[in-house]
């Protein structure tokens, strides 16, 4: 008696047109071997760096971006407990469309993560506080 004929194998997904993209990332080596990946600001979502200038309180801070706009940026759920957020602290931020005054915190940089970014020439001049030509301007009494 012969075997039944087996299912073909189902056919992989395909991704829906609005998928999730991967966000853009610069690779860290330091040493000649590579630390990690920073992600950058997605460009097409409207997502941009600020700098944290004051805090408010209740999760909420007031940020320049690098569109020179102050806006009050809210901490997302997920950050919320995870990292905290001072000022003069390199942020990603995304715009609300509906109020132009406010905006959602994404990603905060450490320090160093921040000094890399200048060093690389991937900041703004408007939100470009971590180069050594802008330390040694401000380390300068007068």
């Amino acid at each position: 008696m012969p075997e039944p004929p087996k299912p073909a194998p189902e056919e992989p997904a395909t991704p829906a047109a609005d998928a999730e993209e991967p966000s853009p990332t610069v690779e860290v080596v330091e040493g000649g071997e590579e630390v990690g990946r920073l992600p950058l600001p997605r460009r097409n979502r409207g997502e941009v760096f600020g700098i944290a200038s004051q805090l408010l309180g209740a999760a909420r801070i007031r940020v320049m971006c690098e569109d020179s706009v102050s806006r009050m940026g809210r901490i997302t759920g997920k950050m919320k407990k995870k990292m905290w957020i001072r000022e003069g602290d390199l942020l990603i931020v995304r715009p609300w469309g509906f109020q132009e005054g406010k905006a959602d915190i994404l990603f905060r940089y450490s320090r160093t993560q921040s000094q890399y970014l200048a060093r690389k020439n991937l900041l703004p001049e408007s939100v470009n506080l971590f180069s050594s030509e802008a330390r040694a301007d401000t380390a300068s009494p007068a």
